[in-house]
């Protein structure tokens, strides 16, 4: 007779092979718990076949009301690690802890340093190392809304593991405690000074090496978090890095703007996408091949996953492992060594183009 948890670990397996809740297909596996596990969170991860060396690392938080196949499908984050050769991880809310599915940014024991759900999370990326050989020097975190505010937190809170965040339609970290108070600074109203939002950033650990790079996203539309996050999370993040008040460097990128903060040595450490007249979600372009419209993935014209990507350096121009139409079929993947069909020589220039800074 099979124990109970065998039963429960079988139960698992199947449903990373079934359709998740929105009735989208889950491509991810089910991440073995980790043994330490405060948060009770569940993770999904997605590892490329036999790395030339270990790949880099993307932590994927969804907003509420998601679940991690849902957020994965609508964002395209696992069909580019595919393509360019780096891992994913999806840690996934529960709806007994919270039942929105939303991860508990605002409670003070899920977002301190070695408790609760950022405990959790930093538990499965050190899974991700020792299990699955990603690089440590290359471990990265986004998310959206709740998922967003949640990123931060763990950039806050493990500054020493993440190269770099990008939070989208979130929260600086620290600024609630109770649920009124989460309400209160999502509509934009008591938002703390610039610093007192620097002081809860250095009080979150005990840092003293470099800090994460940090991407912020955020529509104009927002009815759901307040625009004035965004403003507020790039004051959060400006005293680490040494950055001054306004920014840098500004351009326009697929007809949004974006504004870049440099840190002491001059290297890009804060960025602002200011998407016009978008709402609250993740702004995807369908048309880019990653990612496609649904609820709070609103496809606006630029595809966020990618963008973000290539910051971090995780899209090379000249590296994407293009599939040959055998591998395109169900089931097949590609084989180490095998040919790569090569990009057309317009979308290559392109790419470069884009990736030097040179071409919107």
């Amino acid at each position: 007779m099979r124990s109970i948890s065998d039963t429960i670990e079988r139960l698992a397996r199947a449903r990373a092979q079934t359709a998740d809740a929105t009735g989208q297909p889950n491509k991810l596996t089910r991440l073995a718990d980790p043994s330490r596990n405060p948060g009770q969170l569940t993770g999904w991860y997605q590892c490329p076949d036999s790395p030339a060396s270990p790949p880099a690392l993307v932590v994927v938080l969804h907003g509420c009301t998601q679940t991690a196949a849902a957020y994965d499908h609508g964002s395209g984050w696992s069909r580019l690690a595919e393509d360019y050769g780096f891992a994913v991880l999806f840690p996934e809310q529960s709806r007994q802890n919270n039942a929105n599915l939303c991860f508990n940014w605002f409670q003070s024991d899920d977002v301190t340093r070695d408790k609760g759900e950022v405990l959790s999370i930093r538990e499965m990326v050190a899974s991700m190392i020792e299990v699955h050989g990603v690089d440590p020097r290359r471990v990265f975190v986004t998310g959206l809304s709740a998922g967003g505010a949640m990123a931060n937190s763990l950039l806050a809170s493990y500054p020493e593991v993440f190269t770099g965040g990008a939070i989208i339609a979130g929260l600086p970290f620290g600024v609630a405690s109770t649920v009124p108070e989460a309400f209160d600074r999502m509509r934009g109203h008591g938002i703390p000074s610039s610093t007192t939002l620097d002081a809860g950033l250095r009080n979150a650990s005990r840092h003293e090496g470099p800090w994460p790079t940090v991407s912020v996203w955020h529509g104009t539309k927002d009815n759901t978090v307040a625009e004035a996050n965004a403003l507020a999370i790039i004051d959060q993040w400006r005293g680490v890095h040494g950055a001054e008040a306004g920014s840098n460097h500004a351009r326009d990128v697929d007809g949004h703007r974006l504004e870049i903060w440099k840190d002491a040595s001059g290297r890009d450490a804060i960025e602002h996408y200011r998407i016009v007249g978008m709402g609250h979600g993740t702004p995807v372009d369908a048309a880019s091949g990653y990612g496609r419209p649904a609820a709070h993935m609103l496809d606006v014209g630029i595809s966020s996953t990618v963008h973000i990507a290539r910051a971090w350096g995780l899209t090379p121009s000249f590296e994407r492992r293009e599939k040959t139409e055998a591998s395109d079929a169900p089931g097949a993947r590609s084989q180490p060594g095998q040919p790569q069909m090569p990009q057309g020589i317009q979308q290559v220039i392109e790419d470069a183009l884009r990736a030097a800074g040179l071409m919107k």
